[in-house]
């Protein structure tokens, strides 16, 4: 790629805690280094809607602080077709836009990838900022530490309330795809099951585990179920469970949202840092098509293609055991 002297930066897709220090760095670094930046709001439907401005370093003061975007984030059925990602890539070029940093999930690489497919003249480099912890080439994404942090500060108080009445919860947490989340969770919050996309649980087994609670004399418990379990949904467990658990007052809360939202925890301050930081290194390296992500402490380049098609690694097995021997 040739030297470039402008770039722009975007969120897209679902918001997560952390994205507003990977703006800033990117902003940063990108003035460090002589180089123009301009933000795109509301992410692909700004680059159709040419909805952008010139950003400088006070532009992203005090927002480290801040969960959510400055930039907004939307979803962008437009970008799907050739003729929005024609209008997006003119208003880029009238722009003298030459690199792109896109901040996001799945759905957002794919856009990214084929955008940069179509129009090679663009570098793009994607920061994964999603809270579920899905994507292949980092340990951690960006929002993950944050939401695990909101969802085990909700449990505890949830569990104050089920103590106090001899309560059943069934607490629904995100994760469609990813247990990540729910996992982590409920061994912080020591959950008496864990319900995960990754690994079937037989509602059976669940009846059986919370009798034997009921033998032990627990006085309260509760179940953390990842949206994506295979079960039909918290509230069907939970319907399924107090046909067959009856000394429980049987509660079901979905975090939803909640989920999303708050001041980012310290590690996703410093990974959007540093992850907003490498992403502006590597168009000035003349690098696109790729995603920088966290391994072993180490901040390292994967191709979006790589990225996308590959399994993220699976839960962690000693946590899996974890999770069934603590709970006893």
């Amino acid at each position: 790629m040739p030297k470039i002297s402008k770039i722009a930066v975007l969120t897209s897709g679902g918001d997560a805690p952390g994205m507003n220090s990977c703006i800033r760095a990117v902003v940063r670094t990108a003035i460090y280094n002589n180089l123009q930046v301009t933000g795109i709001r509301q992410g692909y439907q700004g680059m159709i809607d040419n909805d952008m401005y010139d950003m400088q370093t006070r532009s992203v003061s005090n927002i480290l602080n801040l969960g959510g975007t400055i930039l907004k984030t939307a979803r962008c059925m437009a970008f799907h077709t050739d003729e929005g990602m024609e209008q997006a890539y003119q208003n880029l070029k009238k722009q003298g836009i030459e690199g792109l940093v896109v901040i996001g999930g799945d759905g957002t690489f794919t856009g990214a990838l084929r955008f940069s497919k179509k129009y090679p003249d663009i570098a793009v480099i994607g920061v994964p900022g999603t809270i579920d912890n899905d994507l292949y080439g980092s340990t951690y994404t960006l929002g993950f530490d944050t939401a695990t942090n909101t969802v085990i500060e909700a449990i505890d108080k949830i569990r104050d309330t089920a103590d106090a009445h001899d309560r059943l919860f069934f607490v629904e947490v995100m994760g469609r795809d990813s247990g990540a989340i729910a996992l982590r969770a409920g061994i912080s919050c020591g959950a008496e099951a864990i319900l995960l996309p990754e690994k079937e649980t037989a509602i059976s087994d669940l009846i059986d585990n919370l009798k034997g609670g009921q033998y032990e004399k627990k006085t309260s418990s509760i179940v953390i179920v990842a949206e994506g379990d295979k079960n039909g949904g918290v509230y069907d467990v939970a319907q399924a469970v107090k046909k067959e658990v009856t000394n429980y007052d049987i509660k079901v809360t979905i975090l939803g949202h909640l989920q999303r939202g708050g001041s980012p925890s310290a590690f996703d301050r410093i990974l959007g840092s540093r992850l907003g930081f490498a992403a502006v290194n590597a168009l000035i390296a003349g690098e696109s098509q790729k995603m920088v992500g966290l391994q072993a402490n180490i901040i390292v380049s994967t191709s979006l293609e790589e990225a996308l098609t590959q399994h993220k690694f699976s839960l962690e097995e000693d946590l899996l055991q974890m999770a069934e021997v603590l709970s006893i």
